[in-house]
């Protein structure tokens, strides 16, 4: 009877470390896939609905804000609304893709890509890049898991990982929009 109670204070030992392994082992398939410019894994391990609503809101709001007053008139406001909902809609589908999530994974400046300046990638020519190596980590809660990366111009871009039973996906990547396009014309 001890050793069946032993085996299975095991196995849930097991199976707990395995899930809180989960988001460590989905950012290194990522990193890998990004690597390897594996679309298909990134699209496994990708929720793309999700990042790409998240990311719309995102600039969206950044968008109305850098607008001004909202007392101006019902027509200007309107037509604001209409300038940024074309704008936001390019920039977010070029950005949730499989090859978006690369490029900002890569340390590349999503806001300087958009925008047509060049790409800033640091270090050596040829040299394996590791998009992922600086990563600072942290749970949230015990279904949420954030990877925070600096990109080419130091500003922190925060992915969210959502666990759903016992896998974890990323949903959501938090840009500093204000300090992204501070980088830009800074």
């Amino acid at each position: 009877m001890k050793k069946l109670i032993a085996l299975l204070v095991l196995a849930l030992l097991a199976f707990v470390a395995f899930v809180a392994a989960g988001p460590f082992l989905t950012v290194k398939s990522i990193g890998d896939a990004v690597q390897r410019g594996d679309m298909r894994t990134l699209e496994r391990e990708v929720d793309f609905p999700l990042v790409r609503a998240s990311l719309k809101a995102q600039l969206e709001d950044y968008l109305a804000r850098s607008m001004g007053d909202p007392s101006t008139d019902s027509r200007l406001r309107e037509l604001g609304r209409q300038v940024t909902a074309t704008m936001t809609g390019g920039v977010v589908d070029a950005l949730a893709t499989p090859a978006g999530i690369g490029a900002i994974l890569q340390g590349r400046s999503v806001i300087r890509r958009a925008m047509g300046y060049p790409a800033e990638r640091s270090g050596e020519p040829g040299a394996a890049f590791d998009p992922l190596r600086d990563a600072r980590y942290s749970y949230e809660s015990g279904s949420r898991f954030t990877a925070t990366v600096n990109n080419a111009d130091g500003v922190p871009i925060v992915f969210v990982f959502t666990r759903e039973g016992i896998d974890w996906r990323l949903t959501d990547v938090r840009l500093p929009v204000d300090r992204l396009i501070a980088s830009l014309t800074g």
